[in-house]
């Protein structure tokens, strides 16, 4: 296992923050993390927490490294479906349903589908069975041949979008899982070059469906204050209709559905 010092090392390496930027965030002194660093000094828990808070830490990560420094975790990682997140997965459910006639998620890393609102075939739709096994992986069915692909008009530009979030994520928080996730999406998506009309993160989907072409924006939410790593670590991605043809196409399914 890493040191502490290891790790805090290896972290201001990734967010490129020299030891005299880090100790001034954190309200101590460079001499002091450098000593740390070097294992001269063993840190107290609460400089620990406050470093980890500096570097911009994700909750799993400042257990890692309170692990490494030899204390417990602070951060707590419940079940969805034990007592202390019930109340939050209520709440969740109610939103996916007040977010209907339009498709909302809530997804777990990478892409893992934890639940959903009945809008949500509207992506599924003709999926091959394979890939609609629990658990779904919806960055996956996203961008799949056998997924949502071959309905997607844009796909080049929608699976940059998906793959450039995915990157960012990579570099903010180094995983070889998702390093390996991310090349297999990528090699589903066409390699096109950037054109002078690329507009990065505005990338509506263009998606066909049996009842009309869809334009779909997509809003993603985190629980930044959250004290729960599995709650943290969750991200509700609600769609919404970038056009009253689009409104519309989704209101005739819901009606459809409920009739």
């Amino acid at each position: 296992m890493t040191t502490v010092g290891e790790e805090l090392r290896r972290w201001r390496r990734i967010r490129r923050i020299s030891q005299l930027e880090l100790a001034a965030l954190a309200g101590t002194t460079q001499r002091h993390l450098s000593f740390v660093e070097s294992g001269r000094s063993r840190p107290g828990r609460a400089i620990v927490v406050r470093l980890a808070e500096s570097l911009g830490l994700t909750l799993r990560e400042r257990n890692d490294l309170l692990a490494a420094a030899g204390y417990a975790a602070v951060f707590t990682e419940s079940g969805l479906d034990e007592p202390a997140l019930r109340p939050v997965r209520t709440a969740l459910d109610q939103i996916l349903r007040g977010h209907l006639p339009y498709p909302a998620l809530v997804l777990a890393p990478y892409g893992r589908l934890v639940a959903a609102n009945d809008a949500v075939d509207v992506l599924t739709e003709g999926a091959a069975p394979e890939l609609l096994v629990p658990p779904v992986n919806m960055l996956r069915l996203m961008l799949h041949p056998d997924g949502m692909a071959p309905r997607v008009g844009n796909l080049a530009d929608w699976g940059r979008h998906v793959l450039d979030n995915l990157r960012a994520r990579a570099r903010r928080s180094p995983d070889p899982r998702l390093d390996e996730f991310v090349a297999e999406l990528a090699g589903y998506v066409p390699d096109v070059p950037v054109g002078p009309d690329h507009l990065g993160f505005a990338v509506p989907l263009r998606l066909a469906t049996d009842d009309g072409d869809l334009r779909l924006i997509s809003a993603l939410t985190a629980f930044a204050t959250a004290t729960d790593v599995t709650l943290a670590e969750l991200r509700l991605e609600a769609f919404l209709p970038a056009d009253q043809a689009s409104a519309d196409v989704l209101l005739l399914r819901r009606s459809r559905l409920s009739g």
